[in-house]
């Protein structure tokens, strides 16, 4: 929803393990499509299997409340009416698409779209312009390089992340061991992006000191090694045969299954390892996608797998839950890799995160994990990969420059990031760090005079804005309002100083340049001159919005519309006050862009808010500002509250310790709605984001009470009139804990 409406996106491709429920989620997005267009909508829906388009007609039958729904295009069955269609690709290929006009259908719906690179479906998709396309897969990496992403804008619109599927029960928990295996793989050439297999494959094959320590593992790791059912991915054909034969001398029965193994060799050696007749299957570049094992109950890493989404892949054919199988077991077998290698983006992808994050989660052995799961590295693979992180593109400035030289020339802000694989906070990692030093330190800016000296921040302007305003930056990187962000980009490309601003318009400036400026300005005007005389910063600010736009995960709608909206329903009348007030539900601000909109603070009288509340009697209104987690360091034990999430539409929050019920206050905050005054709701997880910088609140929006249980602090219990976004409730959640 977000993807299409905010970021006007109509193609899109979900994301998500096999068994999570694609087909629900495609069948539900067209019943919000019909709703949303208000009449029926002409669907396809296109798989390479009878079985699958019979389960999905099923599936979208249930939803719509409709047994009729859809016609089957498959094995001699035909559709009659031709307005949704459940077809085979095979029969389809058999039509001739100059009799079905290219906008017949308005959604169009592709499972397994990763088979989208095939002529077949090549051709279909090349021919047919419906309004909606949706690409379903499991596996968008294919593994002869062909890409998919074109039809999409090279994006994935949604990606079911692993730990949301764990937690919802639809997979099985898994316990992954990393074990440090004593090959040294700086001897293998790493070349593109990617360890040379043919040297991978010399260090592995006939490597007897590794396979005894692979089936020491397997006796230690795995209760009745002779009952496992093992898939292990290798490095190539004479690796597989290698640890197939290997492992039947040691009386394990396996095989080697390969790129040139026939259908019926292959699917003969999965009846066989279900069966439980042999206990592992070797692999090479197959197996990534499907295979329908769920008995598979131990998943072997044979080999550095450096994409991400392929890692997840392997993992993946044995997440599926099968009974009698508590628990998947993961062995990881890691060397001394390369210093490109990155392990960044394999723990990224098992935990989510940032990259700082997960440096914590592995210095602190992953405590944070779903049900049932753990994440064990021993020594030796902690310490090599903790150096790894800390050495990883964005950790240095030094690899970053490399990385954008390496880019070339009219590189976008957008493109480094996207290409790079990193967040946009790490080019402001540090004090000094931003895009417009990067540039020049890599040879793609101008610089502004002499040379820069290493342990400087920039070349200084003679007043010094420059530098001051590109580390201002840095305290921009929350910003996700829709409004604020076009605004400010249609101003920022102006060659002067607007003039004849709103209300509404001067105060997302004067946030800005609060921002920006930090205490280092006390008038706006003379704010904005400084600013305007610093081309760089105004490019630098334009583009990094670009970026935060790009990514921004929530739709947010004006204050001013909700409570127009709300007001409707409500016994007050509307305020007009709101519409002067430049905030957005569930975007995310810093304090001093809250108490700018509401027109508290200004450069000359920034404010200060004590004890996380602000009374605003010009908007009638109380601001809560919640951090969830507090820390004995930033909190005395009379601000410790207990603030948490009960469900996506109730939060539980303390007042100040010294309020009591029958204080003004506390009679405002009980009959704010008989008093026609608002309570809004600002939620952020912890104080600071890695230590370094101050987090943002996400803004819930208007509550009302509901109930409170004593004083000194009241205990408040708030209905949100509009539920929170699930991943906000999912941090908020945990607090309760």
């Amino acid at each position: 929803h977000v993807e299409r409406y905010r970021h006007a996106r109509w193609k899109n491709l979900v994301v998500a393990a096999t068994g999570t429920g694609k087909t629900v989620v495609a069948a539900f997005d067209y019943k919000r499509l019909t709703e949303e267009f208000a009449r029926p909508l002409r669907l396809l829906f296109v798989a390479h299997r009878r079985e699958i388009l019979k389960q999905s007609i099923g599936t979208f039958r249930n939803v719509m409340h409709d047994g009729s729904f859809g016609e089957l295009y498959v094995d001699g069955a035909r559709p009659d009416r031709g307005d949704h269609v459940f077809a085979s690709v095979q029969s389809l290929a058999n039509v001739d698409l100059d009799d079905i006009p290219n906008d017949h259908f308005d959604v169009v719906i592709v499972d397994e779209f990763h088979h989208a690179a095939a002529p077949t479906y090549h051709r279909l998709l090349h021919h047919l312009k419906p309004r909606v396309l949706l690409g379903l897969t499991a596996t968008p990496e294919r593994t002869d390089g062909k890409s998919i992403l074109e039809w999409f804008d090279g994006r994935y619109a949604v990606e079911l992340r692993l730990w949301d599927a764990l937690e919802r029960g639809l997979l099985s928990p898994f316990h992954y061991f990393g074990l440090h295996d004593g090959v040294d793989l700086n001897a293998a050439r790493w070349i593109r992006g990617r360890y040379d297999s043919g040297d991978l494959e010399n260090l592995y094959t006939g490597n007897d000191a590794r396979l005894s320590l692979i089936l020491h593992a397997l006796q230690e790791k795995v209760s009745d090694i002779h009952s496992m059912r093992a898939l292990g991915f290798c490095v190539g054909v004479s690796h597989a045969n290698y640890m197939a034969r290997r492992f039947n001398e040691a009386g394990i029965p396996a095989v080697a299954v390969l790129g040139d193994t026939s259908s019926t060799d292959r699917d003969a050696a999965l009846r066989r390892l279900r069966a439980g007749e042999i206990q592992a299957v070797f692999a090479v570049d197959i197996f990534n996608e499907g295979v329908d094992v769920p008995e598979i109950d131990t998943v072997l890493f044979l080999r550095p797998t450096e994409s991400p989404t392929i890692f997840l892949q392997q993992l993946g054919r044995g997440l599926r839950r099968a009974r009698d199988k508590a628990v998947l077991t993961v062995l990881d077998f890691i060397g001394n890799a390369n210093r490109n290698f990155r392990f960044d983006l394999r723990y990224r992808a098992l935990t989510g995160g940032t990259r700082r994050e997960v440096e914590e989660q592995v210095e602190r052995g992953f405590p944070l994990l779903p049900a049932g799961c753990a994440i064990q590295l021993d020594r030796e693979t902690s310490r090599i990969v903790l150096a790894n992180l800390r050495e990883a593109i964005g950790n240095r400035f030094a690899s970053l420059v490399a990385e954008l030289r390496g880019l070339g020339p009219d590189t976008s802000l957008q493109r480094f990031v996207d290409e790079g694989r990193i967040d946009v906070e790490d080019v402001y990692r540090s004090n000094g760090w931003s895009w417009t030093r990067l540039q020049r330190e890599a040879g793609l800016l101008p610089r502004i005079t002499g040379d820069l000296v290493a342990e400087r921040a920039f070349v200084q302007t003679p007043d010094g804005d420059e530098e001051l305003l590109l580390a201002g930056i840095r305290r921009v990187l929350h910003m996700d309002d829709s409004r604020r962000i076009a605004l400010l980009r249609e101003l920022l490309v102006r060659p002067t100083v607007p003039e004849s601003l709103s209300t509404w318009e001067e105060r997302v400036l004067e946030a800005l340049l609060l921002t920006l400026f930090g205490r280092a300005e006390t008038d706006r005007a003379r704010g904005l001159a400084r600013l305007w005389q610093q081309p760089a910063v105004l490019a630098e600010l334009n583009e990094v919005l670009g970026v935060l736009e790009d990514r921004a995960e929530h739709e947010t709608r004006p204050l001013s519309q909700i409570m127009a909206d709300d007001n409707n329903q409500r016994p007050h009348a509307i305020q007009p006050v709101w519409e002067d007030v430049p905030l957005s539900l569930h975007a995310r601000y810093s304090l001093d862009d809250v108490t700018s909109a509401i027109g508290r603070s200004t450069l000359a009288r920034p404010v200060r808010i004590q004890g996380g509340v602000l009374w605003d009697p010009t908007t009638n209104a109380d601001y809560f500002f919640i951090t969830l987690e507090k820390s004995e360091k930033h909190y005395s034990p009379t601000t410790r509250y207990r603030d948490y999430a009960i469900s996506p539409n109730e939060f539980h929050w303390e007042s100040q310790s010294t309020t009591r019920e029958a204080s003004d206050t506390g009679q405002r905050y009980i009959h704010h709605l008989q008093r026609g005054s608002e309570i809004f709701l600002f939620v952020r997880q912890t104080r600071n984001i890695d230590g370094t910088r101050t987090t943002p609140y996400t803004f819930l929006g208007p509550a009302d009470y509901v109930r409170h249980m004593g004083e000194t602090p009241m205990a408040i219990i708030w209905h949100l009139r509009h539920a929170m976004p699930l991943d906000v409730f999912k941090r908020a959640r945990v607090a309760a804990g």
